[in-house]
């Protein structure tokens, strides 16, 4: 492929590494039932794509999210991926003895920056929600496992409307005091705009919380996604979530629509010159395979043009 053509910008990261969150948090929101054979082979496929962090599933109650009731059953038949880390989520202590037990090694946290959200999505308040996690992050640091801590509703919520730029970072440093080696920053609705997210990544760097630490994974609600990704990345973070065909959404907050599109991400880096280690083609190819899985097309406009031009 001869483009995008590569042109690259001041003051950005010589290399991005994307945490690829389609396993997971794309199909968590599908209605209908994937099978775990179609899972095993999705994520086999974004690693032989060259995606080196790809989150596997959640040991979350069946009860709350149907669509990862196989998780057990999912993460053994990844046993001969190479070249990837593979991080499960983990809501309670439960979920972390079921992960552990599987011998997975990176463990994920998911708080809430907003009263609204933590009672909607953990049924707790957020700081009883910080009390949950803590055995749960000592425990997981004490078995050598990496810890992601992900926020959600840093901001806007769908409740409260806009969230005190204060009020997340009290959170974010509070999550991160538990001992997370990684933080996270979710625009689970996607309203966030390019100032906004730079604001919040300057008063996280004042209250302590270096951007070395920190990852950030837009929604795409209002078109906004690559220009926070931009922006982010002007700032210094190295670490984007992103999701193979724009997947996702969020059971718990329904004006929450997808995730940016990994492939979308990838085409913007390329033309930067920023690497990523993506095949992008072998990517637009999965995330064409997947949509015939799932019975609709991709949302990704990159994943739309590229099948287009093989048509």
């Amino acid at each position: 492929m001869t483009l995008p053509m590569v042109v690259p910008a001041q003051d950005l990261p010589a290399k991005v590494r994307i945490h690829e969150v389609g396993a997971r948090d794309g199909l968590q929101n599908e209605k209908r039932t994937v099978p775990v054979e179609v899972k095993a082979e999705f994520i086999h496929r974004l690693a032989e794509a060259g995606l080196t962090t790809i989150e596997a599933t959640s040991f979350v109650h069946p009860k709350w999210v149907p669509q990862l009731a196989d998780a057990e059953e999912l993460f053994p038949l990844l046993g001969d991926i190479e070249g990837a880390v593979l991080p499960v989520l983990v809501p309670n202590e439960r979920g972390l003895d079921r992960a552990l037990a599987l011998g997975a090694s990176r463990i994920a946290v998911f708080a809430s920056a907003t009263e609204s959200f933590a009672k909607a999505n953990l049924n707790r308040t957020v700081d009883e929600a910080l009390a949950m996690f803590a055995p749960v992050v000592a425990r997981a640091k004490a078995e050598k496992a990496h810890v992601r801590g992900y926020l959600s509703m840093c901001f806007g919520d769908p409740w409260e409307g806009a969230v005190p730029v204060a009020q997340v970072v009290r959170v974010a440093k509070a999550l991160m005091d538990l001992g997370c080696d990684e933080l996270s920053l979710g625009d689970t609705i996607g309203v966030a705009t390019p100032g906004h997210v730079q604001t919040l990544l300057a008063n996280l760097n004042e209250a302590g919380v270096p951007t070395s630490s920190i990852g950030v994974h837009f929604h795409d609600t209002y078109g906004q996604a690559l220009s926070n990704t931009l922006a982010a990345l002007q700032h210094g973070v190295t670490t984007v979530d992103a999701s193979a065909g724009g997947l996702g959404g969020c059971p718990y907050a329904k004006s929450a629509t997808g995730n940016l599109a990994t492939e979308d991400l990838v085409w913007m880096l390329e033309g930067l010159g920023i690497d990523t280690g993506v095949d992008l083609g072998r990517l637009t190819a999965t995330s064409v395979w997947l949509a015939d899985e799932l019975g609709r097309p991709s949302p990704s406009r990159t994943v739309r043009a590229l099948s287009h031009q093989e048509q």
